[in-house]
């Protein structure tokens, strides 16, 4: 699916989010909203589902090629042709959303289909990625404005969106406001969604011009430093300068470790109430009132532990970014480290999850690029803690319940977060990292933990990792079981999607 817009030379994207206070009958519009737009998903999915079936079935039958139903096509645009076609008929109030509620769900669909047909096809990268699947009541909501009345109002507190009219914000938006003023932004469009508190939240994403170079260059004390992450209490964050002088130790916030008493208070009391879902007959009933309330309660718990990790993660990250010109973090799997591990794991985690190590280095992919500085990712194998930093010898046999690094070759003792942020950091310099590409644009110093191989330089290393399995190409292989019997078909590239896959 090609890119429906260009960031311009010279520009970057940047978002604006804003939490809004709407009135009881602006609730109900933004729930329609929403509600309209997963409406429009589920139908033209089953649509599309159908029209796959029926041409297996007809294949089946023997039918010639030509004289199948015809195919319907996957693009937002002749997605849109048809809900056009249809939505007299099979959803005769659509004309109390606006037509951009429905556009989310086509969307969305749209881009479920493209992602699922590259990934069976080896067109993309990472994990498999399922066929669509049908969107409850319980999906998360959301509806995306790009055409229309959208604006921040001049009292700084209230924003303005299509078919919703001009709704409260609780925070003021004077910092868009005056972007918007003076000509250094634009806005592209307004997403507004619902968090697990029930709050909902608005954004706007913006153009706005880039720093050609860094602002801070001239007083930066320490232009090169490594960060090395963690899940200790005291050390979420280690970085530190190539000579070896810490310059900063964030702790972690451990805000889902301390909701832990409270969640599993909220969790007795849901089991003990009506909930919607009977363990005697095993089927859905209709809940109470109060466990609704209590799964409220649950959900603003949840909400506040990801506010509070957000909020301590933003500030670290923006403070990196402006603060020092190249920034080297290390490549984790942070799904593979909490994937497997059962019951003797569950610590371990949990404390994987509340640290939220994969959203670090995703802000500071976007924030370096934001303030003109650099990001560097050193390979996934890098053993960056295994390494001595002072003579270069490795330690293989270092386990996780070692915290202090002791080299058996020179003899010194080092904390062994500190360690790693040196090592990191000296994959920073110019004559280390050779002549690297954008910001997070590949991995360097490409080195397994135990074996013994040359350093690759960054271009070398950039593409695809040497911990990233290569996908196999579909084949085609004709006809296809129907996607009621957990074979779908793409009826683009006839390949097949196992059952399970979605």
């Amino acid at each position: 699916m090609a890119a429906r817009f260009e960031v311009p030379q010279g520009s970057v994207v940047q978002a604006y989010q804003f939490a809004l206070d709407p009135s009881p009958a602006q609730r109900r519009a933004l729930a329609s909203h929403a509600g309209a737009a997963r409406f429009a998903h589920n139908h033209m999915l089953a649509l599309v589902k159908a029209v796959m079936n029926q041409r297996a079935a007809e294949r089946s039958y023997g039918i010639a090629e030509p004289e199948l139903t015809p195919v319907l096509g996957w693009s937002l645009p002749a997605l849109r042709k048809v809900w056009n076609q249809r939505k007299t008929t099979c959803a005769p109030w659509w004309a109390d959303n606006s037509k951009e509620a429905y556009n989310t769900g086509l969307d969305g669909l749209a881009r479920g289909l493209d992602a699922w047909s590259a990934s069976r096809r080896g067109l993309r990268a990472g994990q498999s990625v399922g066929f669509p699947r049908f969107k409850t009541a319980r999906s998360r909501r959301a509806v995306r404005f790009t055409t229309g009345t959208i604006r921040c109002d001049l009292d700084r507190h209230h924003v303005t969106l299509p078919r919703v009219g001009t709704l409260r914000t609780h925070e003021s938006t004077r910092k868009l406001a005056r972007r918007i003023e003076v000509g250094t932004a634009r806005i592209l469009s307004a997403t507004v969604t619902q968090d697990s508190a029930g709050r909902w939240q608005c954004s706007f994403q913006t153009l706005v011009a880039a720093k050609t170079r860094p602002a801070h260059a001239p007083s930066s004390q320490h232009p090169i430093v490594g960060v090395d992450v963690g899940v200790k209490a005291d050390s979420l964050m280690v970085v530190a300068t190539p000579d070896g002088t810490e310059i900063d130790r964030v702790p972690a916030p451990k805000s889902l470790t301390k909701a832990q008493a409270r969640l599993r208070m909220l969790a007795r009391r849901a089991a003990r109430q009506h909930g919607s879902f009977d363990p005697v007959t095993r089927t859905r009933q209709p809940p109470s009132k109060r466990w609704r309330a209590t799964q409220d309660r649950i959900g603003k718990t949840h909400a506040h532990a990801a506010g509070v990790r957000r909020d301590a993660l933003h500030k670290a990250t923006t403070t990196l970014a402006q603060q020092h010109q190249v920034v080297v973090v290390e490549t984790l799997n942070a799904a593979g480290m909490c994937a497997k591990g059962g019951a003797r794991k569950r610590g371990l985690n949990r404390a994987l999850a509340d640290a939220a190590l994969a959203q670090i280095r995703q802000m500071l992919n976007y924030k370096t690029r934001w303030y003109g500085s650099e990001l560097v990712a050193a390979d996934r194998f890098y053993p960056s803690s295994k390494t001595c930093s002072a003579c270069g010898r490795r330690k293989p046999n270092l386990t996780l319940a070692d915290r202090l690094f002791e080299c058996d070759s020179c003899g010194v003792s080092i904390d062994r977060d500190l360690n790693a942020a040196i090592n990191l950091a000296r994959l920073g310099e110019p004559q280390t990292r050779g002549e690297q590409g954008p910001a997070g644009s590949g991995p360097v110093a490409g080195r397994g933990a135990t074996h013994k191989t040359e350093p690759a330089s960054a271009g070398a290393a950039a593409g695809c990792e040497a911990s990233t399995p290569h996908h196999r190409v579909g084949g085609s292989d004709g006809d296809c079981l129907t996607a009621r019997r957990g074979c779908l078909l793409d009826e683009h590239t006839h390949v097949r999607s196992p059952k399970g896959n979605g």
